[in-house]
């Protein structure tokens, strides 16, 4: 029998990321509240800045503005940074509105 996740959505690395700086929550069914510091965020996955007390294939439920709830689980790790793929592919619309509302640099932006 496999462990870890079972992930429906397939790796795609080549999905535009979007750099942030965005404190978040996340909660986790062992260890109840994890703080996380997300540094990238695209519509399969994001990245954060720091260690995280997880294995590989981990889940998590995060809070995203316009998206609501969703779970993600942990893709890679290192010790500074962590990789986390989404349950399922964010919405194109829905993530606009989410990015927009994050202000991120817009020098960082690329033109739409």
């Amino acid at each position: 029998m496999a462990s870890g996740a079972q992930l429906s959505v397939t790796d795609q690395r080549l999905s535009a990321r979007h750099p942030v700086d965005l404190p978040l929550i996340g909660e986790h069914r062992r260890l109840g509240d994890v703080m996380l510091h997300v540094i990238n965020i695209s519509t399969t996955g994001f990245m954060v800045k720091g260690e995280v007390a997880l294995q590989r294939g981990e889940r998590l439920t995060i809070r995203l503005n316009h998206i609501g709830r969703i779970e993600a689980f942990l893709v890679w790790s290192d010790s500074t940074r962590a990789g986390f793929q989404f349950e399922r592919i964010l919405r194109g619309d829905d993530f606009l509105m989410m990015i927009k509302s994050l202000q991120p640099n817009s020098r960082l932006l690329r033109n739409r």
